[in-house]
């Protein structure tokens, strides 16, 4: 029998800390927002184009999909880097003094390594200078800047920062596993940030039912979504999160065996979470998020043991969350909310 421990505790630490950060930025999302929440019918239609862009990815050219969502990343940083950018002077002078020494410490490892990196590399050197040569002008403009508020400038940085080095440095082992799973996790997070607000009890239960069933068909039944990730798999965008199994697995061809699961199995996930949390309080809400981790595992176990090609990510999930809500509401358990 073989089993994994890895991405049990991944699926567990995303969503236990989109779970805890929720609660800090929901009012200010949902300020920003002018308090929009989603019905039934806007659950139904997210289900539906979700499903919709699965099934064509295969049938669209690569290019085209690596525009889309460094676009879509891109738009996503800027965003939340925009919405909290209105912090302190001195917090604003920290945060462009470490994209400064960040920028000029890979700008400069960049230039001196530039033909053991990648045959881009001397152009991300450049690239590098370049943002650290922008940070530093963001640094001096805080020095006489007098009103705080939302800036710009600074919620350019993380999206430059996010571009630099995927362009240039995604067939390079520093962005495969490690940057790809750094980003793929708070990509995760902000996903769940994003939407996570919009949503109440109600539209989220219809919109994990309508995704569940999605899922089954997709991957069970036409495998269209076997042949999306299959497509894309070699662009190395974080849309997926990929770790080695441990206890370490070796595969026939002796290599280590990687797990890898979709943001979307996340966002899941941590959706359910955090309206668990909103719903029943924080102890019940990880109390769910570890049910839902162990039901992945168990799930896991037997891909691994019986070598199962894939398997529906959101009923791995939903197994676990299903049966400690049933004990909830049949031992009568009460809402900590005050709007559902």
């Amino acid at each position: 029998m073989y089993f994994d421990i890895a991405m049990p505790l991944t699926l567990f630490a995303v969503t236990v800390i989109a779970m805890l950060l929720n609660e800090k930025v929901e009012r200010k999302l949902k300020a920003t927002f002018e308090e929009r929440e989603f019905k039934i019918k806007d659950a139904f239609m997210l289900v539906a184009a979700m499903s919709m862009a699965v099934s064509i990815m295969a049938l669209v050219p690569r290019m085209a999909i690596m525009i889309v969502f460094l676009f879509a990343y891109s738009v996503l940083l800027f965003i939340f880097s925009y919405i909290f950018s209105d912090f302190q002077k001195d917090k604003a002078k920290i945060f462009c003094t470490a994209f400064l020494v960040v920028s000029f410490l890979a700008a400069t490892i960049s230039f001196l390594y530039i033909n053991s990196l990648s045959d881009l590399a001397a152009y991300g050197a450049a690239a590098f200078f370049c943002l650290c040569g922008f940070s530093f002008i963001a640094l001096l403009y805080e020095e006489t800047r007098t009103r705080v508020d939302e800036r710009w400038y600074l919620a350019a940085l993380p999206p430059a920062l996010f571009l630099i080095l995927y362009v240039f440095y995604n067939q390079t082992p520093i962005w495969f596993p490690y940057l790809l799973n750094v980003y793929g996790g708070v990509f995760a997070i902000l996903i769940i940030l994003y939407l996570g607000s919009l949503f109440t009890w109600r539209t989220s239960l219809t919109f994990v039912g309508l995704l569940t069933a999605a899922d089954i068909i997709l991957v069970l039944v036409t495998r269209t979504m076997i042949s999306a990730a299959i497509h894309v798999s070699g662009l190395r965008l974080p849309i997926l999160i990929i770790v080695p199994t441990f206890p370490q697995i070796i595969t026939e061809w002796g290599g280590a065996l990687y797990m890898s699961l979709g943001l979307g199995d996340f966002f899941f996930a941590g959706l359910i979470a955090v309206q668990t949390y909103k719903k029943f309080g924080k102890n019940f809400a990880v109390l769910s998020a570890a049910a839902m981790a162990a039901s992945f595992f168990i799930f896991e176990t037997l891909i691994l043991t019986f070598a199962l090609q894939a398997f529906p990510g959101t009923l791995m999930i939903i197994c676990g969350w299903i049966p400690i809500m049933l004990f909830k509401v049949l031992k009568g358990g009460k809402s900590t909310a005050t709007k559902n």
